[in-house]
């Protein structure tokens, strides 16, 4: 479905719909993959009946960026992010599928979420809030919220159909995958995100977390999914970082926060959004957008 209001599901009606996640659609094209990032927005791990218009458009352009940024430290599995050079059976959605979607390989999923902290916040800082570490691993006393880790630190966790992901610690995740791919999990994830912090930085972001999710493709271990998302990722603008309290943020805090403003139990359905807090949403995603990329997009 298409409008000027953005798309809340592709509706691709004559190609296999292979899945329907909580903002991507995913179509078998038999050898190959089409992800189709709509505009849809999830909270709470509910699908809000509101779109974001463009943030698929966004999201998308954001993740072929960093594939392409990143395709030297290890392979992906993106095959183009142009939909004119999509098989001819897709040129009747071209303009759909325009800046939203990617053609990708057909990849084994491993069921690792691969989560790296470079700061404190979130769950991270929950848990070192009453232990003085997170999943097994100690940090110093003292540190606030917010605060730079001494390095940054490897915390994968479960992927979960339908359920929340439980945290792992590096030694469990070995005893799931095996210790020599968990180790290449580990050694790829934090390189991946060692390059794209420093690069983000530099324009004016911090990436205080963010997760990977990794594939193989005939035996190799290949980046998949979305990459290095505002949705995927904890954005913080560097010039407004201050230690000590929660920070401003590029993704859908916004959302969160008028959710927890509600009386709403965080279960099915959930509420629609006013349009001040949908154009705020989208305000970020652009501004994300336009620091990581150096321009605002051509939506």
């Amino acid at each position: 479905m298409l409008n000027n209001k953005g798309i809340y599901e592709s509706n691709l009606q004559d190609i296999p719909l292979l899945k329907k996640g909580k903002v991507r659609d995913i179509y078998d094209l038999g050898d190959t993959l089409l992800i189709v990032a709509t505009d849809r927005i999830s909270a709470f791990d509910v699908v809000l009946p509101t779109v974001i218009p463009d943030k698929g458009k966004i999201l998308t352009q954001i993740s072929c960026f960093w594939f392409q940024k990143t395709s030297s430290i290890i392979k992906n599995h993106v095959i183009t992010c142009k939909a004119g050079e999509f098989p001819p059976l897709l040129k009747k959605h071209e303009q759909i599928l325009q800046k939203r979607s990617m053609l990708v390989k057909k990849a084994e999923v491993i069921p690792i979420e691969c989560v790296v902290r470079g700061y404190l916040a979130g769950s991270a800082w929950k848990e070192y809030s009453s232990t003085g570490a997170v999943q097994g691993i100690k940090f110093p006393p003292g540190l606030k919220e917010g605060d730079k880790l001494p390095q940054p630190v490897f915390t994968p966790s479960t992927k979960e159909e339908g359920e929340h992901d439980r945290p792992l610690t590096l030694r469990e995740t070995e005893e799931i995958i095996g210790r020599e791919k968990a180790r290449l999990l580990q050694e790829a994830s934090l390189e991946i995100y060692q390059f794209a912090a420093r690069y983000a930085e530099e324009k004016g972001i911090i990436i205080a977390d963010t997760k990977f999710e990794f594939g193989e493709i005939e035996g190799e271990t290949v980046l998949v999914d979305e990459l290095l998302t505002p949705d995927s990722s904890r954005f913080w603008p560097k010039e407004n970082w201050v230690p000590g309290k929660k920070q401003e943020d590029f993704d859908k805090q916004v959302v969160r926060d008028y959710l927890d403003s509600l009386d709403w139990d965080k279960t099915p359905p959930g509420p629609s959004l006013p349009e001040d807090v949908v154009e705020l949403a989208r305000a970020r995603y652009l501004e994300a957008y336009r620091r990581i990329i150096g321009k605002f997009p051509e939506l």
